[in-house]
C-alpha cells in the first residue's frame, strides 16, 4: 500500500480561509472598503452616488454600509468579471427574481456603461426560460418605463 497524505479537517479550513483571504481585493479596514465601494457605485452612476443607497443611508446606516462595502466594495470590484457582464447577469437574476426596482437600477448602471437596449430585451427574453413569462412581463415593462424615463432626460443627467 502506497502512504497517504492526511489532511485534517481544521486544517483544510484554515488554508481555505487563508487562501481566500489573500485575494488582491481584501481591504483592511472598513473605510477602504467603503471607499471601494463608492468608486464602483460612481464608476457605474456616472460619477454621482446612487439615490437608494443614499435614501437608505439616512434611516438604515447600517445597511448602507454593508450594501456598499461588501456587495460594492468586496464582490463589484473583485477582478474575475467586467462590468458589463456583472451588469447584465445582475439584471439577469432581479428579473428572474421578480425583483423590477432592483433589475431597474442594474439595467440603468447597464446603460451607463454602454450596453444597448437591445441586449437588454435579449436578457429578458433569456429570464423567460428560468423564470417564466410573468417574471419576464414583469421585467419588460419596467425595462420599459426605464427607456422612456432616459429619452426624456437630458443628456448627462440620465439616471437608473
Amino acid at each position: 500500500m502506497g502512504s497517504r497524505f492526511q489532511i485534517s479537517h481544521p486544517t483544510v479550513a484554515i488554508a481555505l480561509l487563508l487562501g481566500a483571504l489573500s485575494g488582491p481585493v481584501l481591504a483592511q479596514t472598513t473605510e477602504e472598503r467603503l471607499k471601494r465601494g463608492d468608486t464602483v457605485i460612481r464608476g457605474l452612476n456616472n460619477g454621482v452616488p446612487q439615490s437608494t443607497l443614499e435614501g437608505m443611508r439616512q434611516e438604515f446606516p447600517f445597511l448602507a454600509d454593508a450594501t456598499e462595502a461588501y456587495a460594492l466594495g468586496d464582490v463589484w470590484s473583485r477582478p474575475g468579471l467586467d462590468n458589463r457582464t456583472r451588469q447584465l447577469a445582475a439584471v439577469a437574476v432581479f428579473a428572474a427574481m421578480g425583483e423590477p426596482a432592483f433589475m431597474k437600477i442594474h439595467a440603468g448602471y447597464a446603460l451607463n456603461i454602454g450596453v444597448s437596449e437591445d441586449e437588454l430585451k435579449e436578457v429578458i427574453y433569456m429570464v423567460t426560460v428560468p423564470a417564466g413569462f410573468p417574471r419576464a412581463i414583469t421585467a419588460s415593462q419596467t425595462l420599459s418605463k426605464l427607456f422612456a424615463e432616459r429619452r426624456r432626460a437630458a443628456p448627462g443627467q440620465q439616471q437608473p
